[in-house]
């Protein structure tokens, strides 16, 4: 009896150190939580000033193409015959992360099997070494992969995936562009998305903003646009990382509240198991005494 009881305490002595690991990183979890949210709103925010550039400089073309589909303009705003699809699948280069990786993956993974027939037919990029790994496991071959992306993701640590998406939908590598992520919601909860960012389709010509003064452009309005078009695409993919990147922040908090709440549950089951234990053991020295005593009268 007195070694299970030495084992019990060696357990709940366990558990108490991993509730206060998991307790610190639920609280260094949250902190990049919140840093991570006002990332992403300043972001938003640089996203909705270009938008209204692009949709102001392209109103008139857009306009056009939608009367006439043979129009020719910029090669990122026309829709052409899908050979090829383009997705960017965006994981966490770690796990401690609860469902986050697993939902990512599984649903990606459903979308491209329901859609294509073999391999032949998209190309895939990871940002995060879950999904890398994972695909690479499977046999398929990755255009690009990304990993070590810091908790708080700069544009010049991930343009050069970036800037290869758009140069390959550019070079007709794939006919269209889709990013897969969970998409922050709440702290508690994010949502699975899959947001088609080429050709650039999303533009509404009666979005545009009429200003008193127009535009001065310098040298030309194409000239600008062949710049500024593919920016505002490496801009919504850049987003999409943010976006998920504040995601993974939340499911790991999530992921480490939940594993101190159950360290704390098993602490409580351990400690009643131990008093249960105590007492019997304690009840069965006295039965013990009181008969070696009896035996002695």
């Amino acid at each position: 009896m007195a070694g299970s009881l030495i084992e019990i305490k060696r357990r709940i002595a366990s558990t108490k150190k991993t509730s206060q690991i998991t307790r610190a990183m639920q609280m260094v979890s949250g902190a990049k939580l919140t840093r991570s949210e006002a990332s992403s709103r300043n972001f938003q925010e640089y996203a909705q000033k270009i938008r209204s550039v692009v949709t102001h400089l392209v109103a008139s073309q857009l306009a056009e193409l939608a009367e006439d589909a043979s129009a020719s303009y910029h090669d990122m705003l026309v829709s052409r015959p899908v050979q090829k699809t383009g997705y960017i699948v965006i994981t966490s280069d770690k796990g401690l992360v609860g469902g986050y990786n697993s939902s990512v993956i599984k649903q990606t993974l459903n979308m491209i099997e329901k859609d294509h027939q073999s391999p032949e037919e998209y190309v895939l990029m990871c940002i995060g070494g879950v999904g890398a790994d994972f695909f690479k496991g499977r046999g398929l071959q990755l255009a690009y992969e990304l990993r070590g992306v810091t908790d708080y993701p700069s544009f010049d640590e991930v343009r050069k995936i970036v800037q290869t998406a758009t140069q390959m939908y550019s070079s007709q590598v794939f006919d269209e562009l889709y990013v897969c992520y969970n998409h922050h919601v709440n702290s508690l909860t994010s949502q699975f998305r899959v947001e088609k960012m080429l050709p650039i389709s999303d533009i509404d010509p009666e979005e545009a903003t009429e200003y008193e003064q127009e535009y001065i452009l310098e040298p030309s309005k194409d000239a600008i646009l062949n710049i500024l078009l593919p920016q505002y695409a490496e801009s919504l993919i850049f987003g999409a990382i943010v976006d998920a990147k504040t995601a993974e922040h939340a499911a790991g908090m999530t992921a480490m509240k939940s594993a101190t709440d159950n360290a704390g549950n098993i602490i409580n089951d351990l400690t009643i198991t131990y008093n249960r234990a105590r007492q019997a053991a304690i009840t069965q020295e006295i039965t013990e005494i009181v008969g070696g005593a009896e035996a002695l009268d």
